[in-house]
């Protein structure tokens, strides 16, 4: 487990405290996205961490890390993103796309027109290349293929920024925000804006609420593991007793489909133990049926 003061600014839990913080939150915030935008924002309000469920108990939902409301503006989910595994970088663009269409159906009252549909921009911060192009900004908008000059405008954006990237041309700034997000230490707090930031960040990972809450947080995760990694335990131990037992079996005779369905479906561990026991001293399969 790392310590609190290790986490970084594209660790899913230290960017969460701190733009959900009740003294650094929203200027936070500020402070990143419109060094993200280029721009200054008007009045946010930030929902760290939003739950946006399915329509339905068997529908996907989605966990937003900092979800930003700008007051007579745009709609902003930041995801910080470590996960570098191939699959999962391969399905990023659908990620964004899941993203966009949940962040819409839950924008949208019964009975509003779709022209009062907010903006909205999806912004991924990640320390891998998603696109291996080496560029620092990725900004994808809908556009007409037969016509790209054609204006089109849906109101959805995604963007992706590599904290590594070097072509494209990115303001300073940007590079600096980046860079600090992925290592961020005092010494690479180099301008005025980050100085202010990193002065919110340590005084988040000091706040003694911040440490309880993460303490907990990796006791929760570790009991997860833990219990994950037991049903893996059991559930092996009782598909070796199934097996064992069927193959005793396949010795003595055929095995009816009936009896096979029982079989296999049973997990109870110590059921099948007996069976086990049973099926060893059975001479036929008709024996052991009566017998269980």
């Amino acid at each position: 487990m790392r310590q609190l003061e290790e986490l970084n600014l594209v660790d899913n839990f230290l960017v969460n405290s701190l733009t959900s913080h009740q003294v650094y939150g929203e200027p936070a915030a500020r402070c990143i996205l419109e060094c993200i935008l280029g721009r200054k924002l008007g009045k946010i309000r930030v929902i760290p961490q939003r739950i946006v469920q399915g329509e339905d108990t068997d529908k996907h939902g989605i966990r937003m890390d900092v979800y930003l409301d700008e007051e007579d503006g745009e709609l902003f989910d930041l995801e910080p993103d470590n996960n570098d595994g191939k699959k999962d970088v391969a399905a990023l663009p659908k990620r964004a796309r899941f993203y966009h269409a949940m962040l819409d159906a839950g924008s949208l009252r019964a009975g509003e027109k779709y022209s009062v549909l907010r903006n909205v921009i999806v912004i991924f911060v990640t320390t891998y290349d998603p696109f291996s192009l080496d560029r620092m900004v990725y900004t994808i908008k809908n556009g007409c293929i037969e016509v790209p000059e054609l204006p089109y405008e849906d109101g959805a954006r995604t963007i992706f920024l590599y904290t590594k990237g070097t072509k494209g041309n990115p303001p300073e700034d940007l590079r600096e925000l980046l860079h600090y997000m992925e290592y961020s230490s005092k010494e690479n707090a180099k301008t005025e804006n980050l100085q202010r930031l990193h002065e919110m960040v340590t005084a988040v990972k000091r706040d003694g609420k911040v440490g309880l809450a993460y303490m907990k947080s990796f006791e929760i995760e570790e009991r997860i593991r833990e219990e994950g990694l037991a049903e893996g335990i059991e559930k092996g131990v009782i598909q070796g007793k199934i097996t064992d037992i069927l193959d005793l079996l396949n010795d003595l005779g055929e095995i009816s489909p009936a009896l096979k369905e029982r079989i296999t479906s049973q997990r109870d561990g110590e059921t099948l133990r007996s069976w086990l026991k049973l099926a060893a001293k059975a001479e036929s399969v008709a024996e052991f049926t009566k017998q269980i």
